[in-house]
């Protein structure tokens, strides 16, 4: 009497990792990568702020740098009126002008 049985499927870790690690590499890419660049663009122009910058908060608010001390933004929105924001809450440096252009 002989038993018939089935052989083990082999290569079963190696279709695995054949189909896994182009996933992975896809998802750095796609995902990672792009992100890092990001937030290595924000920090340098976090570190290049300056009096005078026209600057758009995280929050939509927008004006100009009036102070700069360590980590922290004093940014002018209006005569006389100032708001200190932490630097990483400055979303992006505006063209010089632009204020101007949208109280017109």
């Amino acid at each position: 009497m002989l038993l018939a049985t089935a052989a083990p499927q082999g290569g079963g870790l190696m279709s695995f990792l054949i189909m896994f690690v182009p996933l992975i590499l896809i998802m750095y890419f796609m995902m990672i990568r792009p992100q890092q660049k990001k937030m290595k663009q924000h920090k340098e122009m976090m570190n290049a702020l300056e009096k005078g910058d026209e600057v758009m908060t995280t929050g939509g608010i927008i004006g100009k740098v009036a102070k700069i001390k360590d980590d922290f933004v004093v940014v002018a929105i209006n005569e006389g009126m100032e708001i200190k924001f932490q630097k990483a809450s400055i979303a992006q440096t505006l063209p010089k002008g632009t204020i101007k252009s949208i109280e017109s």
